[in-house]
């Protein structure tokens, strides 16, 4: 899941005697950025940044986040300890990290496609899956132009040391973004942006070159808390707190096991991420469409009808997700939460009969003929199971 790119000439954990010996001077630093945000224009970012090191100030926010559990089995957020908030010493040599913003809306989302989401979410026979997933896989996406926005610049400015990232590696993301002025932290902890929402992704490169700082953004959310009342599990516990343990993103991605059983009824038909609390959002009513064509949404995830996602063997699976950031998840996952909406959807007294029936009749012939075999067998079957018991027939 942890991915990063080094450049050749970053030294390793060893060293290299031909490691940067300090920061990069630079003649003209203002006209550098510039020519960087140039750049990134052209491989499709919107905006790019410039943060310090220093996030000594996030540290006791990090420690008491973990300290109350809240990275539920996220344990790679707490083995990393506070090097999270410590660019330099994640990245040895590290004097500033440039931070880039890219949109991810898909081009084919109408106009009011809020509305069209909140239709989907109350439909039980279709499947919820977040936008930002039905296109390729971001990390992809983005680490392979972070490291041509890099290359460029060492283009300009001779070899310096760098390291790339995008959600991949021990890194303050929105901490970082925040504080180099692409946003600021919403209350569902996601960064939000005046000119462009929540609907973007991040990600940073770590470099020994003292680039000119950008200035931080203030916060705009005020008293609304749009965002913490829509959320279906409440998992936004305070203004910029989030518990994973119950956000259906975790749930539904990061968690390896069961489904608890009290939250199952309250996650719907979202079989993959949650965007409840960005589509409620009002700063998402100027969000961007993505620039580049990796975010166009796939035609098997265009209109997903649970049923028909259901039928969907492992083979089925890994080719229709190639390259796609649900893959991550695994077919046996993906069962598990497919049986927990479809259990939701059996409940809904809004599913019509015809679809009730056929939705019965698919779980009951998994379980009937799907071979019992280890752990992952009786993952997916004590869902199925519970799907069934919603029925009221």
């Amino acid at each position: 899941m942890r991915h990063e790119i080094r450049s050749p000439r970053q030294p390793d954990q060893a060293g290299s005697s031909d490691a940067p010996a300090a920061s990069q001077p630079l003649s003209d630093p203002r006209a550098v950025l510039g020519a960087l945000r140039e750049w990134a224009a052209e491989l499709g970012f919107s905006q790019i940044g410039v943060a310090d090191v220093d996030l000594s100030s996030a540290e006791p926010g990090l420690l008491d986040w973990l300290a109350r559990g809240f990275h539920g089995e996220m344990h790679y957020m707490a083995s990393h300890g506070l090097k999270r908030a410590r660019p330099a010493e994640l990245v040895p040599g590290t004097v500033r990290v440039i931070t880039a913003r890219m949109d991810y809306l898909p081009t084919s989302l109408p106009e009011g496609w809020q509305r069209v989401e909140w239709r989907r979410l109350a439909d039980p026979s279709q499947a919820g899956v977040s936008m930002y997933a039905r296109g390729r896989d971001y990390h992809k996406v983005l680490r392979a132009r972070l490291q041509k926005l890099a290359d460029r610049l060492a283009a300009q400015i001779g070899p310096f040391g760098h390291r790339v990232f995008t959600d991949s590696a021990p890194v303050l993301e929105v901490e970082l973004a925040s504080r180099s002025g692409l946003g600021w932290r919403g209350k569902h902890t996601l960064l939000l942006s005046r000119d462009a929402g929540s609907t973007f992704f991040l990600g940073e490169i770590y470099v020994d070159v003292a680039l000119p700082l950008t200035e931080p953004e203030t916060a705009h959310c005020g008293a609304c808390q749009a965002c913490m009342t829509v959320c279906p599990t409440q998992a936004i516990v305070g203004e910029q707190q989030v518990d994973a343990r119950r956000c259906i993103s975790y749930l539904t991605i990061e968690h390896p096991g069961p489904v608890p059983l009290a939250l199952r009824p309250l996650m719907g038909n979202r079989i993959y991420g949650c965007d409840d609390c960005q589509l409620a959002c009002p700063w998402n009513k100027f969000a961007r469409r993505a620039r580049v064509p990796d975010f166009d949404v796939r035609p098997a995830l265009a209109a997903p009808d649970l049923l028909g996602l259901w039928q969907w063997d492992e083979a089925t699976f890994l080719r229709l997700t190639e390259g796609s950031p649900i893959r991550r998840i695994g077919h046996v996952r993906w069962q598990r939460n497919l049986a927990v909406a479809m259990g939701n959807a059996l409940a809904s007294p809004a599913l019509a009969a015809d679809t009730r029936e056929d939705l019965v009749q698919a779980l009951r012939r998994w379980a009937d003929t799907t071979p019992l075999a280890g752990d992952d067998h009786a993952l997916v079957a004590e869902h199925v199971a519970w799907a069934l018991s919603q029925s009221p027939s």
